[in-house]
């Protein structure tokens, strides 16, 4: 090759990276599917299981080599849905997910249950809501404008809300919390840091990001499903209930938060997915590093992970189907001009 780059044709390439995408889009699927067979405890996933925090670190990397100096400006931009947004998933998500720990009496199983909802209620937005907003054809790029502003806000937020919330239920060390957050995150910032300094270094890695990131989160959630797999079982039905009211309600709180502040349908569904939809990654490396949490905690972070993309697929099914037939002047007229 004498010292050149091998690069693809361009037609070749093309086609690489529509597969890519269409495997990346259908990171919902992934996720309860192996979710499903780490119900089975064949031992499938459990090796992935000490990998976890470096994993986290490659999702929050890909996630810096996505973005770009414009998501920065969109955010001077457009500061009233970003800044909605975030107030709702840490004002609003922390106090829910401590209600429906309470309202379910989790602690009476065990407090480290109560203590995992709370805690992933207490999380970011994640990655995985920019692809289903890509899938609802909602405002992508408010998506990932709002994942990255409330991923950096995260640094202090997530262990202070969780440390007052959760304090009543288990120890918190709130100095390692804080650690593990800033541990995890930092990536973000190298991920964006590369993206400048070595752009075609970066192009060339793009069109396989998401899909990595994609693998990891499902690798996550399946291990810690697999370990969790007994305690599952037996409590399935309260636990099960826990993250599906957790994130029916977060869906349903940031859609009617945005609709009440006036914004248009594109945004409320933005919004709505990106409080639904929470870095259940995060808490699971938060709760597993934290020795007051514990793998116990993580199991509702890990079944956070599934229920939120069953329902963010729900809302993308549903939504897209309503923008394809907005698209259709005949449909639009039946449906009229703010049909939600």
């Amino acid at each position: 090759m004498s010292g050149k780059h091998f690069t693809l044709p361009a037609a070749q390439l093309k086609l690489v990276t529509r597969i890519f995408n269409q495997h990346t889009n259908l990171f919902p699927l992934w996720v309860v599917l192996c979710s499903g067979l780490a119900l089975a405890e064949r031992g499938w996933f459990a090796w992935f299981l000490p990998y976890i925090t470096p994993g986290l670190a490659v999702i929050m990397l890909g996630m810096g080599l996505t973005l770009a100096l414009e998501d920065f400006r969109r955010v001077a931009k457009t500061p009233r849905p970003i800044v909605a947004g975030c107030l709702a998933q840490f004002c609003l998500m922390p106090l829910l997910g401590w209600a429906v720990a309470h309202a379910l009496n989790l602690q009476a199983i065990d407090p480290k249950f109560a203590a995992g909802v709370i805690l992933v209620a207490c999380c970011p937005g994640g990655t995985a809501s920019n692809v289903v907003c890509y899938l609802a054809r909602t405002n992508v790029a408010l998506s990932v404008s709002m994942t990255m502003v409330s991923t950096f806000a995260a640094i202090a937020l997530t262990p202070l809300l969780t440390k007052w919330l959760v304090g009543e239920l288990v120890k918190v060390d709130l100095l390692k919390l804080f650690m593990d957050t800033l541990v995890v995150i930092l990536p973000v910032a190298l991920g964006l840091g590369l993206k400048q300094l070595a752009p075609r270094a970066v192009k060339r890695v793009e069109p396989v990001a998401p899909l990595v990131a994609v693998i990891v989160i499902v690798l996550i959630v399946a291990a810690i499903i697999e370990l969790r797999a007994a305690d599952i079982k037996a409590h399935w039905q309260t636990l099960l209930l826990a993250v599906c009211l957790l994130h029916g309600l977060a869906f349903l709180l940031g859609h009617s938060v945005a609709r009440w502040l006036g914004f248009d349908r594109q945004i409320r569904r933005t919004v709505s997915i990106e409080v639904g939809m929470q870095n259940s990654g995060l808490g699971t490396h938060l709760a597993k590093n934290n020795p007051g949490f514990g793998e116990v905690a993580a199991t509702p972070c890990a079944l956070s992970a599934v229920m939120h993309c069953i329902f963010g697929s729900f809302c993308a099914a549903l939504w897209r189907r309503d923008a394809d037939s907005m698209d259709n002047p005949q449909s639009d007229a039946k449906l009229g001009p703010d049909h939600e």
